[in-house]
C-alpha cells in the first residue's frame, strides 16, 4: 500500500465512514441525492460524485464554487455535481424540502452565525429515511492542545467557555462537546445513530514523522481503529455524527 500524504490522513476516516453509510442507503446500486451544506471547493462532493451520487453543494463563496466546478470538470463528474450559492442556515431557500437522501454539514456548525438554524435546514431537506452527516470541532481537543503547548490559561478558558473558545484570538467562533452536539441535532428531530472521533492523533504527530515510509498508512489505521472508541473520541479534534429523522 502506497503512503498517503498528510492531508488525506486528516480526512480519510470520515470519507470511509461516510461512503459506508451511504452505501447502506443506496437502492440497488443507484446513486443518492446528496446535499453538501458548506461544501466549498468539493473536497467531499467530488469523490461522492465519482462514486455515483448526485451532489448539490451549497456554499456562500462564489470563489469556492468556481473551484468546485473546476474540480468536478477535471474529475469528469460535472453532470453529477451542482454548485449553488447560499448559506447553510438558509438551505430551504435554495434546496427543496424533503429532496435529499443525505445531507452533509462538515466543518459548518462551528462557523455559522446560527447553528440551530443550520441543523433545522439540514433536517428539513432530508427525506424521511435520509441520513445526516455532521462533522464539528470538539472543545476537549482545544483544551488538550493549548495545555500541551504551555498555554494553561487558554486551556482553562476553553474548558469553561460556553462556546469552547480559548480566547479572543481563537479563530473558531465555537466548538462542541458530544452531549451538546447530540442535543442540538435532537432539537430538530435528528436522532444520532453513530458517533466517531476524528483526528485523535493526526494533529499531535509531527509532520516529519508522518513523512517516514509507511507512517501515513499506519497513522490512518490507528485513527480508524480508535474512531468509535469512547475513551479516544472524547479527545478527538472533531466529532462525526451520523443521524436520521427520529
Amino acid at each position: 500500500m502506497a503512503d498517503r500524504p498528510r492531508r488525506p490522513v486528516r480526512t480519510a476516516v470520515v470519507h470511509d465512514l461516510l461512503s459506508t453509510a451511504l452505501a447502506g442507503h443506496a437502492r440497488g446500486g443507484e446513486g443518492l441525492d446528496v446535499v453538501d451544506a458548506g461544501g466549498g471547493t468539493g473536497g467531499v462532493a467530488v469523490p461522492l460524485a465519482e462514486a455515483g451520487h448526485r451532489v448539490t453543494v451549497v456554499d456562500p463563496s462564489p470563489d469556492a464554487l468556481a473551484a468546485l466546478e473546476r474540480r468536478a470538470a477535471e474529475a469528469g463528474v460535472t453532470d453529477r455535481v451542482r454548485a449553488v450559492q447560499g448559506d447553510a442556515a438558509d438551505l430551504l431557500d435554495v434546496v427543496a424540502a424533503a429532496s435529499a437522501d443525505a445531507v452533509l454539514g462538515h466543518g459548518v456548525l462551528e462557523l455559522v452565525d446560527d447553528p440551530a438554524a443550520a441543523v433545522q435546514g439540514m433536517a428539513a431537506v432530508l427525506r424521511p429515511d435520509g441520513l445526516a452527516s455532521v462533522l464539528a470541532a470538539q472543545r476537549h481537543a482545544a483544551v488538550l492542545s493549548r495545555a500541551a503547548a504551555g498555554h494553561l490559561l487558554d486551556a482553562r478558558h476553553a474548558l469553561t467557555d460556553p462556546d469552547g473558545r480559548w480566547g479572543a484570538a481563537d479563530p473558531l467562533p465555537r466548538r462542541f462537546d458530544e452531549a451538546g452536539l447530540v442535543a442540538l441535532l435532537a432539537s430538530v428531530g435528528l436522532e444520532v445513530r453513530e458517533v466517531h472521533g476524528i483526528r485523535v492523533f493526526t494533529d499531535l504527530v509531527p509532520g516529519t514523522l508522518v513523512d517516514e515510509p509507511g507512517a501515513a498508512d499506519t497513522l490512518l489505521e490507528l485513527e480508524t481503529a480508535v474512531a468509535s472508541h469512547p475513551a479516544f473520541r472524547s479527545i478527538a479534534g472533531q466529532l462525526h455524527l451520523l443521524a436520521g429523522l427520529g
